[in-house]
């Protein structure tokens, strides 16, 4: 019978971000602007009887939508933290909105595509000087929402890795699993609001083409381009966010640096097992096959000042005589 209580062997599985609580609010507060200027858009629409008007309202609700769900999930992520029904905490609901959020953009992509090939065949009367307006109202809201959303601390990161990796040659090069740092729910934010900011740069250059030239035309033509710059974000954003929730690898320069540093001597790794557990948190499942077995604890020591490594579980098999490595 253990003589002291077994609460002091257990720990937090809490992987937020550490600028979780930060983001939340500014996803938050883009919400709000984003809903605001949607309403605004809707109801003027329909006093003014505009359609552009009444287009740009709805499709901005499409966005108001995946920043919501951004923002609710950093809110269910924080309020669940120590929720013990998920095993590994609430750090990857970042990845799971995003991921949603991304296929809702492939969704919007689909759309203004559909319209502007409608348009290309059937054009619409504009009403120039009212949609330049609105357009430049929507980029004014954009730009603020991203600069709100632009994740300041993430690109301060990448640079600094950058600069250490040249004059780091000598060491580990772990560290080039900066994306692992990345908030993907927070990115995902942002590229809705890039997205509508692209839509409208690209509808102001349409509009002023037609204002002066009286051309309707390019309004179809570069509403299409715009559909293939989202669709090709939305299937960056796809393919990231579906990675970390397949449990991928999250770097392959990682998993040769954690196999380096276990295998001291005659000691090998049979099996490896490396995930996201959330923004700068990564798992670690290690088998260590050892001659001469030491505890848990030693090669846990071994990885030591590797950022990110969250949550490491080392199991060691003793096996006298020689071996070779086994691939995991």
């Amino acid at each position: 019978m253990h003589s002291h209580s077994i609460d002091q062997w257990a720990h937090e599985h809490v992987f937020l971000g550490e600028r979780h609580d930060a983001n939340e609010r500014r996803t938050w507060l883009v919400v709000w602007l984003t809903v605001a200027m949607m309403v605004a858009e809707i109801v003027a629409g329909s006093v003014f009887g505009s359609m552009a008007l009444l287009a740009d309202g709805w499709h901005m609700s499409t966005h108001a939508t995946a920043i919501g769900i951004a923002a609710f999930a950093y809110r269910y992520a924080r309020t669940h933290a120590h929720d013990p029904r998920f095993s590994f905490g609430t750090g990857k609901l970042g990845e799971l909105a995003a991921f949603a959020s991304a296929l809702i953009l492939a969704v919007v992509a689909v759309l203004i595509a559909y319209e502007s090939t409608m348009r290309l065949f059937a054009p619409v009367a504009i009403h120039f000087g009212e949609a330049i307006l609105i357009a430049f109202l929507g980029l004014a809201v954009n730009l603020v929402s991203a600069w709100l959303l632009f994740d300041h601390d993430d690109h301060a990161h990448a640079h600094h890795h950058h600069h250490a990796h040249h004059h780091d040659h000598g060491h580990d090069h772990h560290e080039d699993h900066h994306h692992s740092h990345g908030d993907t729910n927070l990115t995902a934010a942002y590229t809705h609001v890039l997205a509508d900011a692209l839509i409208s740069v690209l509808a102001l250059i349409a509009l002023f083409a037609g204002y002066l030239y009286g051309w309707t035309w390019p309004d179809p033509v570069i509403g299409i381009v715009g559909a293939l710059v989202i669709a090709r974000w939305s299937w960056t954003l796809i393919g990231t966010t579906a990675g970390v929730l397949a449990d991928t690898v999250p770097s392959p320069a990682l998993t040769e640096t954690i196999r380096r540093r276990l295998e001291v001597g005659s000691d090998r790794v049979s099996d490896l097992h490396l995930w996201r557990l959330g923004p700068g948190h990564t798992g670690v499942i290690a088998a260590v096959v050892a001659d001469d077995p030491q505890a848990p604890d030693t090669y846990k020591a071994r990885l030591s000042g590797i950022p990110g490594l969250s949550h490491i579980t080392v199991e060691v098999h003793c096996c006298p005589g020689p071996h070779s490595a086994v691939a995991a």
